[in-house]
């Protein structure tokens, strides 16, 4: 019972300092509160975002934001067609010392760090794309054999251009699957965007304040992991994603029907951690059913392709995602209501 409290009261002064992370960005970042939502959602489950959206919606303010009020050291790499894996992850260079002895020096690229803000991820070659899926990964590089740690916590934040494809790579689906968020930056509204106007061309600018730190944030993944979830979340999570495998015998008929590819067990795990991130946000004790429908797109959608037929008759993907999850979520209050 003592444990229950403790973790109970945790879980509530993590939820007040959250809160207070929010409004500190808020100060910066005005509206999209759904996009700080989920790249926190990213931050709490230690995983990765990807950010997708057009040029001048404040992406890049809202990474550096997030350095600043998370307290991580942050890194920025924009990435261009002639960007090299070294130039990302460090190289080793041949020193001479004053004795005139020759020794070999590792030089640290930005990738060590803990939270890297890679700019336009899909414009650098899949050679040099590829350089991030160990540390996305792993948590680690290696380099001339030597395996060097990263930051703790280490994140990636990304940003890809979703209309400006000429001269860009798309990420294969090794490296999207690392991603544990897609996120959609889409444009603001007009009273937000009346507030942005009036927030950004005066002489002052709003200044974010620190509110966590690194051991902080690495406390907080900690507490998350031990919050608990229920059965009938676990079961619904589990019932959404092997919905969407057109293999799978259970799977419904727009699957079957529209659906390439889909998701594997990371998505499940990715959601597990999401739902419970969502709750922490929301200043709740535990996971409920709408986490899951309201994650099922930013969990999804990268992690798996219609299929050429789907794609020639116009088919979106996210309203494929969003009838689906629909149908199992109905299915779900069904069978707990006749339970």
């Amino acid at each position: 019972m003592a444990e229950a409290e403790n973790l109970v009261a945790e879980i509530e002064a993590l939820g007040e300092k959250l809160a207070q992370a929010k409004s500190e960005i808020a100060g910066r970042f005005i509206g999209q509160e759904q996009v700080v939502d989920l790249v926190l959602t990213a931050l709490l489950s230690g995983g990765h975002g990807l950010l997708i959206g057009l040029p001048g919606l404040g992406k890049t303010l809202l990474v550096e934001t997030l350095s600043t009020v998370m307290g991580l050291d942050g890194s920025r790499v924009q990435f261009t067609p002639d960007l090299m894996p070294a130039d990302i992850l460090g190289s080793e260079v041949l020193e001479t010392k004053a004795d005139g002895s020759r020794e070999f020096r590792f030089i640290e690229g930005p990738i060590f760090c803990q939270l890297l803000m890679a700019d336009e991820i899909n414009r650098a070659s899949p050679r040099t794309q590829s350089a991030l899926l160990q540390a996305m990964q792993e948590k680690e590089v290696t380099i001339a054999g030597q395996h060097r740690p990263l930051g703790k916590p280490f994140h990636v934040l990304a940003t890809q251009n979703p209309i400006e494809q000429e001269g860009t790579y798309p990420l294969p689906e090794a490296q999207l699957d690392r991603f544990l968020l897609q996120i959609e930056v889409n444009y603001p509204n007009r009273q937000v965007e009346r507030d942005i106007l009036l927030a950004t061309t005066g002489v002052d600018e709003g200044i974010a304040k620190q509110v966590f730190n690194a051991d902080d944030l690495l406390a907080a993944q900690t507490l998350l992991r031990r919050m608990p979830v229920g059965e009938s979340v676990v079961d619904l999570i589990l019932d959404l994603v092997r919905a969407f495998r057109p293999d799978d015998s259970q799977a419904p008929e727009i699957t079957r029907n529209s659906v390439s590819w889909g998701p594997g067990p990371r998505a499940a795990q990715a959601l597990m951690l999401a739902v419970r991130a969502r709750a922490l946000l929301d200043g709740r004790l535990a996971p409920s059913a709408d986490d899951v429908a309201q994650l099922a797109r930013p969990v999804l959608m990268h992690r798996m392709a219609l299929g050429f037929g789907a794609r020639a008759q116009g088919q979106d993907l996210g309203a494929v995602i969003d009838q689906v999850t629909n149908d199992i979520l109905a299915q779900s209050t069904r069978k707990g209501a006749a339970a």
